[in-house]
């Protein structure tokens, strides 16, 4: 035990003293708030005396440098005027912030060595923070009102709206804003018209018709595409997708049989044990011996399986409406097998397996219609059309 309580403190020192000079470290290359963080994450634990010193002095060294660093960058981006590093500006702020905050339950931090209290300069910061936040949001406000004036381009209102976007997080409800992302996401949306085509000889079913042009079941997550089977009034639409199914194929109805002969040597109870003259076996204390009787049984099995099949051949074209070019192509294939199992048997079934003998209690069913084929396949038919959709380019 005494050993296991030596190892825990050699690693603990070791751990504590490899995290001194990673700060150590950090400091030395200029990342003041790796090492901030390393400190003060240390120093939470509570390490032993010695560590506390050096943590300590660590971070009211590499604090005091980010705070100079950050006050001299934001003097010069003050100086320099230009309205471009206004949000550099609110950031350094919010960095100044947030890196005191950090710290200020830990305060007061004793430095016993040299009997004082380390020094962190502690200021308050919110209204440079309001501040620079206020023109931020002004900033970015005038910006996307021109840049929605000016955008020419799907690609164009998308980046509007990823400029909303931060602005609301920032500001939230900010003048008109919520009004201004609704524009941006309608003008840098794809409409896409969708439309169904059936060119087989074979009827597609009503409710299947629905069902694949019901987008809404296609749990489809992207942000920028709409798709409509039916045209809305007021809406230009950039794509038609064709979804032409060229083929349907019903096979006929099967019944494929199989005859199987089966034979198992199964208990039957139980019999006296005799040896080769006709005598019964005793065991030590004159009991006779008992063992299993054995017995085969055999049984004819008649296994029958009924199967019908459907399968539909397609295309699903993206065509663009400005050029009437076709874009993107993709074959559409889709297969539906109905399997029915049921037997019969003819001797003892307790030669049957249990995968065998399950299928005996079933009976010939009816076959599905055509329509019920063609419906069944619809489920499968989505998930290809979906997939379809999700690896399109547009």
């Amino acid at each position: 035990m005494k050993y296991l309580y030596a190892t825990l403190f050699v690693l603990l020192c070791f751990n504590s003293c490899s995290s001194v000079k990673k700060s150590s470290s950090s400091i030395l290359s200029g990342n003041y708030d790796e090492a901030i963080y390393t400190s003060v994450q240390k120093l939470r634990k509570n390490p032993t005396k010695k560590n506390r010193e050096s943590h300590t002095l660590l971070l009211e060294e590499a604090f005091a440098k980010a705070v100079q660093r950050d006050t001299e960058r934001i003097i010069y981006l003050q100086k320099e005027g230009n309205t471009n590093t206004i949000e550099e500006i609110y950031q350094l702020y919010k960095s100044l912030h947030k890196r005191q905050e950090s710290i200020k339950p830990l305060l007061p931090l004793r430095l016993q060595g040299q009997a004082r209290n380390a020094v962190f300069e502690i200021k308050n910061y919110d209204n440079e923070l309001i501040s620079s936040k206020r023109k931020l949001t002004d900033q970015l406000y005038s910006q996307a009102v021109k840049n929605l004036t000016t955008a020419n381009s799907k690609v164009d209102y998308r980046r509007v709206y990823s400029n909303l976007e931060y602005l609301d997080d920032l500001t939230p409800n900010h003048k008109n804003v919520s009004q201004l992302l609704n524009e941006a996401h309608i003008k840098g949306t794809d409409y896409i018209e969708v439309a169904l085509y059936n060119d087989s000889d074979i009827l597609l079913p009503r409710r299947l018709q629905d069902d694949l042009l019901d987008f809404s079941t296609y749990d489809l997550n992207d942000f920028w595409k709409v798709y409509h089977s039916t045209p809305q009034q007021g809406i230009t639409y950039d794509y038609v997708m064709d979804v032409s199914l060229r083929q349907i194929n019903i096979s006929p109805e099967r019944f494929r049989e199989k005859e199987v002969q089966k034979e198992k040597s199964i208990k039957d109870g139980t019999e006296f044990l005799l040896d080769d003259d006709g005598n019964f076996v005793k065991d030590e204390d004159g009991e006779k011996i008992e063992v299993d009787k054995m017995i085969t049984v055999r049984c004819m099995y008649y296994e029958v399986l009924q199967t019908k099949a459907v399968n539909i051949i397609g295309q699903v074209r993206y065509t663009s409406q400005n050029t009437g070019q076709v874009i993107e192509s993709f074959p559409l294939a889709s297969e539906y097998i109905f399997e029915h199992y049921f037997a019969t048997f003819d001797g003892d079934k307790r030669a049957l397996d249990n995968d065998l003998l399950r299928y005996t209690r079933n009976r010939e069913v009816r076959f599905p219609s055509n329509e019920q084929m063609v419906y069944d396949v619809g489920e499968d038919l989505k998930q290809r059309l979906k997939s379809i959709i999700v690896k399109s380019n547009l």
